[in-house]
């Protein structure tokens, strides 16, 4: 998959069939749009293009400037996209000045100058251009006027529930990890750097490796204890973790912090992804370190069954 950041590196291509869309976690309701569009591509010997914005749009628009909690970071949505065999990944910049441009402009500079677009696909729910003016319906009322087809996808449904990015998002942020995964279709995953943190976890026999998620519009889930697994370089590894400011021994800043099974290397400075399983308690403040070590070794008991079940 080849990616571009600016429109302008972007070449025209003789074939192409695109959609447009954030793609926030690349959930399934994502996925049938691209799968739509992969077919299409096959059909047509065409090639494959996805647009999509950075940062989100909601950020640059929304009257508080109040930064959008994201389900995947760009280099996550990257990855997830070339997996399902994109063939070109067009990013534009959004701003205020782009946040301007009509739909009418968006068409002719960016689908049809830019792009070489020879069938549209877009979710039911799709707009674009200033105002959100542009829907299926309006393409479709003028489609006489452009170079190219249009064709929308329905809503995708689990359980009579229409899939959202911004119900995922509600679903990470109340800690129903299992649900996240049942509309993403994977678990939902965090990444960072392993950083030295107090070491008190040494003390009472669970070394744990804080990590350090740098990227600040990543949503991480509520705070808890959860099953996870870890991965490390290209090894899978089982894992309890923490999400809170750890009330028993400092209550003040909120950590990220897990403790890998059966794992005794030194991580420091190490990236780790963690993909959430299942939420098995709130974070509880106890009356001292024995009784917190006591309930650590009850999570650790239920995390492996969860995890090797």
């Amino acid at each position: 998959m080849q990616v571009f950041y600016r429109i302008e590196d972007f070449q025209s291509l003789p074939n192409a069939v695109v959609t447009i869309g954030t793609f926030d976690g690349v959930h399934k309701g994502h996925q049938k749009i691209l799968r739509r569009l992969k077919a299409i591509a096959q059909e047509t010997a065409a090639k494959t293009v996805v647009i999509t914005f950075y940062p989100h749009p909601r950020s640059v628009v929304s009257s508080d400037n109040k930064m959008i909690k994201l389900l995947s970071t760009m280099d996550e949505k990257v990855a997830l996209l070339e997996n399902y065999g994109v063939d070109y990944l067009l990013v534009i910049p959004f701003t205020r000045e782009f946040s301007e441009l009509s739909s009418e402009n968006f068409i002719q500079k960016i689908l049809i100058d830019t792009i070489g677009t020879k069938k549209l696909v877009i979710g039911y729910d799709h707009k674009f251009g200033k105002n959100r003016e542009g829907s299926f319906e309006n393409v479709k009322a003028n489609s006489h006027k452009y170079s190219f087809e249009i064709e929308e996808i329905s809503r995708e449904d689990i359980d009579s529930i229409g899939i959202s990015s911004t119900k995922i998002r509600n679903a990470v942020l109340q800690g129903d990890v299992k649900l996240a995964k049942h509309y993403l279709g994977n678990h939902y995953s965090i990444s960072g750097l392993v950083v030295k943190g107090k070491q008190l976890g040494r003390t009472i026999g669970f070394p744990t490796a804080n990590v350090q998620v740098r990227e600040q519009a990543k949503l991480i889930p509520a705070d808890g204890v959860y099953a996870v697994k870890v991965l490390y370089k290209t090894e899978w590894l089982n894992g309890m973790l923490n999400i809170g400011v750890r009330p028993t021994v400092d209550g003040q800043s909120k950590t990220v912090e897990v403790y890998i099974f059966d794992f005794d290397r030194d991580i420091y400075g190490e990236n780790i992804t963690l993909q959430f399983v299942e939420k098995v308690r709130e974070e509880m403040k106890f009356d001292g370190l024995n009784a917190l070590k006591n309930q650590i070794e009850a999570d650790g008991v239920q995390i492996r069954k969860i995890l090797n079940s």
